[in-house]
């Protein structure tokens, strides 16, 4: 049976895009169709997306104090505006939720101002620009690491968690192997579309100061940059380490899954990909994020003992290899910080978020969803 059509919006990332892509594996098993809204970023994102249709509608960032180029963007956010709403009138559906990043604020605005039910889901423990700028015409607020009892928008946020993709939930099934004695260490490593760059140096950087008996169990698993990729492989090759290096990787729920320990960025995915697949970590939290909502996003795993913080200014290449040193000569205490790891996951967080945008689509209100919760 359709039920109508659900009209996703995400930026072009993989932190916008794979909790809407949780989402939409949801949505159409449960009868709905699914558009998506979002930029031309998205790409290489949007080929596992089940959207029955993607759509790119203008946007723009205003954040430059240059008048022209703050013309130019202004008149593209209104281009971007016009074009979502005869994308809304033609496709009629009956909920929009919006995912965060610039890509969603046109068709947010067309929604609201043409009252469809709309929704917005925060990632980060920190709302970010777009969606504050949105969460006061919304109907509801649904949260990954947003507390559901304060802020300016308590009344109508639902913490949901964040969704994450079915390859994540079947990674979950996998157990924590832990690596004893000369067992193989698996590594990995990413920093998502930002923030790669510091890793492709330090961690490769301290694999060189390991003792060749423990480089020698070490295979690694490493996002960098194009321009950063060679580079990378080289110094591994020159130490004989197993390494397979990429801009990115298509099955990293997986790679996850398989992993002894993981080093990365801390964004609201990958904290919650994480705790799903149940997987210690070291966390450095993306120094120049807008908000510092990395850093807030590490400390709810943190403080679980599912991972350690550490501010990318106080690693360096001693102190990282010092770190992984101690990490593969302990594999009891890695198989505990997996343990914390996984008690934070939020595996039914896009059932739960599913529900919510039913809720939302057919008129209901956050606080008679909250009353059927309890």
């Amino acid at each position: 049976m359709d039920k109508g059509i659900i009209l996703l919006a995400a930026g072009g990332t993989g932190g916008h895009l794979f909790p809407a892509e949780a989402l939409a594996h949801e949505l159409k098993a449960t009868g709905y169709s699914v558009h998506l809204v979002t930029d031309s970023r998205a790409e290489r994102f949007t080929g596992k997306f089940p959207a029955d249709e993607i759509h790119v509608v203008p946007s723009a960032t205003i954040g430059s104090k240059n008048p022209v180029k703050l013309a130019q963007s202004v008149w593209k956010l209104w281009t971007g505006l016009r074009a979502a709403r005869r994308l809304i009138a033609r496709l009629k559906p009956r909920a929009v939720v919006g995912f965060g990043g610039y890509p969603t604020v046109p068709p947010l605005l067309a929604a609201t101002g043409m009252g469809i039910p709309s929704i917005i889901h925060e990632q980060n423990a920190v709302m970010g620009r777009a969606n504050k700028m949105l969460a006061s015409r919304v109907k509801a607020v649904a949260g990954g690491f947003l507390p559901e009892g304060t802020g300016a928008f308590a009344a109508k946020t639902v913490a949901t968690g964040n969704p994450v993709r079915p390859a994540v939930l079947n990674a979950a099934g996998v157990p924590y192997a832990p690596a004893a004695g000369d067992a193989p260490f698996h590594l990995v490593v990413f920093g998502g579309s930002q923030g790669a760059q510091f890793f492709s140096k330090a961690v490769p950087q301290a694999v060189c100061r390991l003792d060749d008996t423990l480089r020698q169990r070490l295979k690694v698993t490493q996002q960098a940059r194009p321009e950063d990729r060679e580079g990378v492989i080289a110094v591994y090759e020159k130490l004989g380490v197993p390494a397979e290096v990429s801009p990115f990787f298509t099955d990293m729920a997986g790679r996850i899954a398989s992993a002894q320990l993981v080093i990365c960025r801390s964004g609201a995915s990958t904290v919650s990909e994480i705790s799903v697949i149940g997987r210690p970590a070291i966390l450095v939290p993306y120094p120049y994020a807008l908000d510092h909502d990395q850093a807030a996003n590490a400390a709810a795993l943190a403080a679980k003992g599912g991972a350690r913080v550490i501010a990318q200014v106080e690693l360096s290449a001693e102190r990282l290899a010092g770190i992984l040193a101690d990490a593969m000569s302990n594999p009891d205490a890695l198989a505990q910080m997996a343990a914390g790891a996984r008690q934070t996951g939020k595996p039914d967080a896009a059932r739960l978020l599913a529900l919510l945008v039913e809720a939302i689509a057919s008129g209901s209100t956050v606080a008679k969803f909250k009353e059927t919760r309890s």
